[in-house]
């Protein structure tokens, strides 16, 4: 009988196998990540329409 239940928690042990702040932390970098890459293409673009 204990090897069901350890089956049936296996779903959220694997749900749950990444800590949250590790989680938050990686939104985070790429939320900014893509903010300075869309920053650094507004700089060609408005650099080549000074040209």
């Amino acid at each position: 009988m204990p090897d069901t239940q350890d089956t049936q928690h296996a779903p959220q042990a694997q749900q749950s196998k990444f800590p949250r702040g590790l989680i938050i932390r990686l939104i985070a970098y790429l939320f900014v990540g893509h903010l300075f890459a869309f920053f650094v293409y507004l700089l060609f673009v408005l650099g080549a329409q000074n040209q």
